[in-house]
């Protein structure tokens, strides 16, 4: 498959559209594949679905579960529910794989609050094998580790999935996020069957900031097309999600951003 075939859009590169103005954006400019959030689909995964497929598209993976780690056993209960219910609009909306953006700690500590991400996951298992969604375990930069998550390793993120030991779990490999790690390539390639999406945006040197700092490929210091390669090496061949979060990308977006994206995603990806 050509590369240009892989591209999916995900929604969080032009946060103020609308699912309706992605969707549309997205068919204008030849793009077959969205990344949805559940945040968008306004509370109804079976119109938002009917209403993409109307145009055409694909759902490459929505976004997110997780969030596992709680205060309370209540709460933590309550989150687990959240889970089925985004399990369930991830299986309406067709998209094979829930992304899984597994929580700070929460007043554990990191070991407690990674066992508690894992006994989460273990406990929704069986709701994704039934509904045919794969749960795509994404370990995120370690500078989100109090704010967003406590698996911020590929490592981390092959160990919980290897434990959950199920055709329903996998790995989300987030360029912005693991291509520091000097165990990257090495944990690509032990995770080989069980990459479930690739995203790519870039990393800008000064980085313009944490949650918004991330840029158009091309436009940093990610090595793009050796990881893309090492991931499809590794048996990956799916969607390659575009997800960007730059309010100044946000603020200017229009055709001419997915003109853009397509061209930076040929040359770099």
């Amino acid at each position: 498959m050509n590369v240009i075939e892989r591209l999916s859009f995900n929604q969080m590169t032009a946060d103020p559209w609308t699912l309706e103005e992605a969707v549309r954006h997205c068919s204008r400019a030849g793009v077959q594949q969205i990344g949805a959030w559940r945040h968008k689909l306004g509370g109804n995964a079976a119109k938002a679905a009917a209403m993409i497929r109307g145009e055409g598209l694909r759902v490459s993976s929505l976004c997110r579960g997780g969030w596992f780690s709680a205060p309370t056993v209540e709460e933590r209960r309550r989150r687990v529910e959240d889970n089925r219910i985004a399990i369930e609009e991830a299986a309406v909306l067709g998209a094979p794989v829930l992304v899984m953006v597994c929580g700070p700690a929460d007043g554990q500590t990191l070991i407690d609050a990674r066992a508690t991400v894992t006994d989460g996951l273990l406990e929704v298992l069986p709701d994704a094998e039934k509904a045919g969604v794969i749960l795509g375990v994404e370990p995120l930069h370690p500078m989100y580790a109090a704010e967003r998550s406590v698996v911020v390793t590929l490592r981390q993120a092959n160990d919980m999935v290897e434990q959950m030991a199920s055709a329903a779990a996998g790995v989300v490999v987030d360029a912005f996020h693991v291509w520091w790690d000097p165990e990257l390539m090495a944990q690509i390639e032990r995770a080989r069957g069980k990459i479930v999406g690739f995203h790519v945006s870039d990393w800008a040197a000064p980085l313009p900031g944490i949650l918004m700092g991330r840029s158009m490929m091309g436009d940093g210091v990610i090595a793009l097309r050796e990881m893309r390669e090492a991931v499809d090496a590794a048996g990956y061949d799916g969607p390659i999600e575009v997800e960007i979060l730059n309010e100044e990308i946000w603020k200017n977006a229009d055709d001419r951003l997915m003109e853009l994206m397509k061209r930076r995603f040929v040359e770099c990806v």
